[in-house]
């Protein structure tokens, strides 16, 4: 690839595919446009042969490097952006951008950050759990029949990111806070936000839904992860010491009331 684009930084990721054909596919769609990273997270009857059939001898090196994870989660904890893809549009996937528009802000970001671009199961695409990990969606616009065959949105998303770096549109982007120290920050204030009686303990992932597009919209870095981790620390040792000097204060109280 060309014009500044860092491959070794780009992953695409399929979560629960059905259908080993289409990895195959995929495979050779990722390797016609130079991207070798594949990321294959609870597939359903994986058979390597039936993908080295479809990916062909010419992507045979994104099928021997394809690395499988049980889970979504531990597949990209350690990226540092991520860009989910959805067919559907409305209630938690009100934000999205084209296949050209996200192509040319992956280019930069990728120059020093771990991209991970995922693709939902062929039935039914990303669920919403999928979605809340991710830091920006992408929708394929199509006719009246809007759902493709994943192995054809790998390609024309893999191509958008191609042409992208050929016309060199690139803008400089940091470093970023990777998904799991993300994670671990939505972790800290969910529990922060809930004992200070901020959000509804009954539903608090409806609240956290709301800031987590807020910090995905200020793109957060590692070091500003770490002061909004070191903040809820602070809370809670301030909460912790306000309550056990109450507690302190209360005893002395009956003493007193007792002489």
């Amino acid at each position: 690839m060309r014009a500044g684009i860092n491959p070794d930084n780009l992953s695409i990721v399929m979560v629960r595919p059905r259908y080993s054909e289409n990895i195959g596919s995929a495979s050779r769609a990722m390797c016609n446009m130079g991207i070798k990273h594949l990321i294959v997270v609870s597939p359903e009857n994986y058979d390597i042969e039936k993908v080295r059939k479809l990916a062909t001898h010419a992507a045979s090196d994104v099928v021997e490097r394809i690395e499988i994870f049980e889970n979504l989660k531990d597949a990209i904890s350690q990226f540092n952006y991520v860009v989910g893809t959805t067919a559907r549009l409305g209630g938690e996937r009100l934000t999205v951008s084209s296949p050209s528009e996200i192509a040319v802000k992956l280019i930069g970001i990728s120059r020093k950050n771990k991209v991970a671009i995922l693709f939902g199961p062929e039935d039914r695409g990303l669920l919403n759990d999928d979605i809340r990990l991710c830091h920006e969606l992408v929708n394929i616009p199509a006719s009246d029949f809007s759902s493709l065959n994943v192995s054809q949105a790998v390609l024309i998303v893999c191509y958008e990111i191609f042409l992208a770096g050929i016309e060199d549109k690139v803008k400089f982007a940091p470093r970023l806070a990777s998904r799991f120290e993300l994670d671990g920050m939505y972790d800290n204030v969910k529990d922060i936000l809930v004992r200070i009686n901020y959000i509804n303990p009954e539903n608090p992932d409806y609240w956290m839904n709301k800031l987590r597009h807020f910090f995905t919209r200020m793109e957060l870095r590692a070091r500003e992860v770490s002061i909004i981790r070191g903040i809820c620390r602070q809370i809670d040792w301030y909460g912790t010491k306000c309550y056990r000097d109450g507690l302190a204060s209360g005893k002395k109280e009956i003493k007193r009331d007792k002489k």
